[in-house]
């Protein structure tokens, strides 16, 4: 007896078998580009990657923003993880710093996502996106106006990518709400891994400070990274500094309290270490706010299980914290955080911001994307408000927070009911962000791409559920 077969059922099998087919073939591509890039590394052939690894990674980005839209998600979340490192390595073996941020290749990927912008524009206000719209468009606006300012060197020329990067990648995500399941998984397990392997790196950095990492710290000059010596740095693991290690670490182990696979519990480990070891007291301070959010949102089940991985982590890592060569340098911190005023970075941010408050209030236009006025050299360059003010003016200011508070305030009412903790976390995420508002520029390169990205799938999220609730 032959099975029958409508002409749906064959339309619907030809569409599976493509996109099986489609994923195929981008899993190859990424393998052999990520193959690639590691032989070139391999080889000490880092100056052959300085033009092709941001137009190698922008081709694959296309092709898998157009074929596979998940794995262009995780894609873009991999380049977040790991991108900075590659350029460490990259610039170790070509013997100089290549010009440009140290996020730019993840700020590229991200980018792509502006397509998505362009298209939903005429509808954007009425399927909910006019919040992205209002803050991409006080970006733009401020790109233009440190171009009237005549800054067109190129460093000043790639900002906008850092800006308005994860604005667009977190509009993508929300504008595809009907895939929110399916992101929700992929950034599920890409931060497992990615926590995982940020954690190890992080560790081994600290006892061995690798020549690449070594090479870095060298030529940025920067005090605030403690010293380029096994037991003396300030772990930055795969990022570009302390701070920005600390926020995407904050952001996965916050994921990490929802997950169920067995790989949760040494990427919990490594993970809260190397936290510990970055000695970053704004993700510490954003990874408390972010868990005390975390927690009323879940039901009694998830509650209990909660706060059963909170206990467990810390039998796991106190001891190791009191233990040499961690303590030393992690007790310092922590009691800094209890006695401020004996801070001399407390002071001087203290300072910085009584001296160019009045100041930064009366930018009316702005001066472009990254100006921060007198505001580096006063210590007041590290926090996200008074840079705002200098790059965006309240000309900028209004519609760019008014957009961020919109979205804010849709992700907070959230109709999951408590059951997906995803939802939860996504909620402390950008809570946790938030409250780093002060102490670091949370709107723009790595820092952004995790706040506007957690955004994005907590505003997909929000119309998920609310679409779901109508209809079912």
């Amino acid at each position: 007896m032959h099975q029958q077969f409508s002409p749906s059922s064959n339309s619907v099998t030809s569409k599976s078998l493509q996109a099986q087919n489609q994923t195929k073939q981008a899993w190859q591509l990424i393998g052999a580009w990520s193959l690639f890039v590691a032989l070139c590394l391999l080889a000490k052939g880092g100056k052959l990657l300085v033009p092709l690894l941001p137009f190698g990674s922008i081709v694959l980005g296309l092709f898998l923003y157009f074929r596979t839209p998940s794995l262009y998600v995780g894609y873009t979340w991999c380049y977040c993880f790991l991108g900075a490192l590659i350029r460490r390595i990259i610039d170790y073996q070509s013997g100089y710093i290549t010009p440009g941020r140290w996020g730019l290749i993840s700020m590229l990927v991200s980018s792509i996502c502006f397509i998505t912008l362009v298209q939903q524009l005429p509808k954007a206000h009425r399927q909910g996106g006019l919040p992205f719209i209002l803050s991409a468009i006080s970006v733009i606006y401020a790109y233009v106006i440190g171009v009237a300012y005549r800054k067109i060197h190129l460093a000043y020329l790639v900002s906008i990518f850092e800006w308005l990067g994860p604005i667009t990648f977190g509009f993508y995500l929300f504008s595809n709400w009907r895939l929110y399941p399916i992101y929700r998984q992929v950034t599920e397990r890409v931060f497992v891994w990615g926590v995982l392997i940020m954690g190890i790196y992080g560790i081994f950095q600290f006892f061995v400070v690798p020549d690449w990492d070594r090479f870095y710290l060298e030529n940025l000059s920067a005090t605030s990274f403690g010293h380029p010596l096994p037991f003396k740095v300030r772990v930055f693991s795969t990022q570009s500094s302390p701070q920005s290690f600390a926020s995407v670490m904050m952001a996965g182990l916050i994921l990490l309290f929802g997950s169920s696979g067995s790989l949760r519990w040494p990427a919990s480990g490594v993970g809260y270490l190397s936290f510990l070891l970055s000695m970053a007291r704004s993700g510490w301070l954003g990874w408390a706010a972010g868990t005390v959010a975390y927690f009323p949102f879940l039901k009694l089940r998830l509650q209990m299980r909660f706060v059963l991985t909170l206990l467990i982590m810390v039998m796991l890592v106190a001891p190791l914290v009191n233990m040499e060569p961690f303590s030393a340098g992690i007790n310092e911190r922590l009691e800094s955080l209890s006695d401020p005023q004996s801070d001399r970075s407390f002071e001087a941010r203290s300072e910085g911001y009584s001296t160019i408050l009045g100041l930064a209030l009366s930018e009316f236009i702005g001066r472009g994307l990254g100006s921060t006025g007198p505001a580096s050299s006063l210590g007041g360059g590290d926090s996200g408000i008074i840079p705002l003010l200098f790059s965006l003016g309240w000309f900028g200011l209004i519609p760019y927070m008014a957009g961020i508070v919109l979205i804010v305030f849709r992700v907070l009412q959230s109709g999951d009911g408590g059951r997906d903790s995803f939802v939860s976390a996504t909620r402390a995420i950008v809570l946790g962000m938030l409250g780093q508002v002060w102490l670091n520029n949370i709107f723009s390169d790595v820092f952004a791409l995790i706040f506007w990205g957690f955004l994005g799938i907590g505003m997909a999220a929000s119309k998920y559920y609310a679409y779901y609730q109508k209809h079912l």
